[in-house]
């Protein structure tokens, strides 16, 4: 038996123990009622709507205290919006917006509600907008009318607060327990961070920190809006048993066969805990070239009814990994550094980056875009609108299978890469055995992803066939995230000398005439502690 480290490159910004990250809490306050609803900033101080006292409270933001109250202009009081110079309130009972005097309370202005069931309300500086958990849309409106000027379907499925901060808008969602940074163009969700309480109703943006009400704890919270690049969660430690077999059904041998298992090794979601035990000893450790290194196995003659099994235990803690990127924040095309531009923007013979079919798609999803995040994200929506996941077989090229518009999840990663590539957007794939439900549990269809490099960012991982969803929340959750169900095993720009075009394992062999050989690869997790 031998053992080895391992040895896969590690990314350079891994954290282990994050000081702050988007939506953690600050500071939390008691409010004055038992049914918020509405929330916003007047540059000062804190307003909160509540239902049930039918009052709108002005509130100290510094000790969470109550400067002054004022009463509702309707019976059932929900979002709350600052335009710089008077609260505007939507109401339910009245399916009115109203406009109102902070200092008298009179009312100056009502216009007709966008829709039936609005809860949150923000203002961007020339139109309000609202979220509307009936319709399940995020609605811009005029102010003077009540107009509509555009919408788009909701993150998830229960939006309640909104608010605006200068750029994005922010969406809380009382199901999902979840909050959305929002495109206001695109309607795209770019950032998904957990809510700090179980039923988040009012948000606001006082040009630092985000504020959330939430109606189960009755409490107000402030929040960060952080730098930090992602953070992870949900910890798991897991035994992982891969087993490979070669099986000789002859009648002839098999004269020579090659096997490569990659090494897995340390990343943002995996730690390795200890030495990767392999049995039988490998031959020799190769590295290809794309970095990744491989234990590899040599046999000769295998028989008639023969097996070789090669076996690896790994003990590695896996966390679901969420990155939070800002666009604006993203370095440009030129700022991504050489080495990693020439190998990770080569053509492959399963991308063809030049194929008028990979052209003519990114004319219609990009145009004239230069910001790397927004290229990823938009051949993501493209690629979203386009294609559905199906196994149909086998590995196309990427002209292919944008051309046929269904794939596996490799086949939906060889367009992805292709596309990002031909942009000028560097992209690899990463490949994985997975868990399958219970914790216990055997995996032998496994996973391949892509991950995309974003300059002050670093690689970042980009599930294109995990996009095949309907909602919004659940396209972004798999662009920036990843699950705990993962152990990597594989990194690769394609068309490896060792690994080829697959992931996991990979072999070479030759036979006598009319032999015929079976390849089995499984893999087995084991829950530990």
């Amino acid at each position: 038996m031998k053992r080895v480290f391992s040895l896969m490159i590690v990314f350079a910004w891994i954290v282990v123990d994050l000081p702050a990250f988007t939506g953690e809490v600050v500071a939390e306050f008691d409010i004055p009622g038992t049914c918020p609803t509405g929330l916003t900033f007047d540059g000062k101080h804190l307003w909160l709507a509540d239902r049930k006292a039918d009052k709108l409270f002005c509130i100290n933001r510094k000790n969470g205290k109550v400067l002054k109250s004022i009463d509702s202009p309707a019976y059932w009081p929900m979002g709350l919006a600052w335009d710089g110079q008077a609260l505007w309130n939507a109401d339910i009972s009245t399916g009115k917006i109203y406009r109102i005097d902070p200092k008298t309370g009179l009312i100056l202005k009502t216009i007709d509600a966008p829709d039936r069931s609005l809860r949150g309300l923000g203002w961007d500086g020339k139109y309000l907008w609202c979220a509307d958990n009936g319709s399940d849309l995020i609605i811009q409106f005029s102010p003077a009318d009540g107009t509509t000027i555009k919408e788009f379907t909701a993150p998830a499925k229960d939006p309640r607060g909104l608010c605006f901060d200068g750029r994005y808008l922010w969406v809380a969602d009382r199901v999902a327990d979840e909050i959305y940074m929002i495109d206001p163009e695109s309607g795209c969700v770019v950032l998904i961070t957990a809510a700090p309480g179980p039923f988040t109703r009012g948000m606001t943006f006082d040009g630092k920190y985000l504020w959330a009400v939430d109606y189960q704890t009755d409490k107000l919270y402030q929040l960060k809006i952080d730098d930090d690049k992602f953070i992870r969660s949900n910890e798991r430690r897991a035994k992982v048993t891969i087993t490979h077999q070669i099986r000789n059904f002859g009648p002839g041998k098999v004269r020579s066969a090659e096997v490569h298992l990659p090494i897995p090794g340390n990343r943002d979601s995996q730690q390795i805990n200890a030495e990767i035990v392999y049995t039988p000893n490998y031959t020799k450790i190769q590295t290809d070239r794309w970095g990744q290194k491989t234990a590899c196995f040599l046999t000769e003659n295998l028989d008639l009814s023969a097996v070789q099994e090669i076996v690896s235990v790994t003990d590695a803690t896996i966390w679901e990994t969420r990155y939070f990127i800002f666009p604006e924040k993203v370095g440009s095309l030129e700022d991504i550094p050489g080495e990693i531009k020439a190998l990770y923007l080569e053509d492959g013979e399963k991308y063809q980056i030049h194929h008028p079919v990979i052209r003519e798609a990114l004319g219609k999803c990009l145009g004239d875009e230069r910001n790397p995040y927004w290229i990823a994200r938009k051949i993501y929506n493209y690629l979203i609108d386009n294609m559905y996941y199906e196994m149909v077989g086998g590995w196309n090229t990427a002209p292919t299978v944008l051309a046929r518009g269904n794939g596996s999840c490799s086949e939906y990663s060889f367009v992805y890469i292709a596309m990002c590539r031909a942009a000028g957007l560097p992209a690899r794939y990463v490949g994985s055995v997975v868990v399958r439900g219970d914790d216990a549990c055997m995996d032998n269809v496994f996973h391949r992803w892509v991950e995309v490099y974003l300059p002050n960012y670093g690689w970042i991982p980009v599930d294109p066939s995990g996009g095949d969803n309907e909602l919004p929340r659940d396209q972004a959750n798999y662009f920036g995230h990843l699950a705990n169900r993962f152990l990597i095993t594989t990194e690769s720009g394609g068309g490896s000398e060792t690994m080829g075009w697959t992931y996991n394992a990979n072999e070479f062999w030759t036979t006598d005439p009319q032999t015929r050989v079976e390849i089995e690869t499984i893999a087995e997790w084991e829950p530990l502690e």
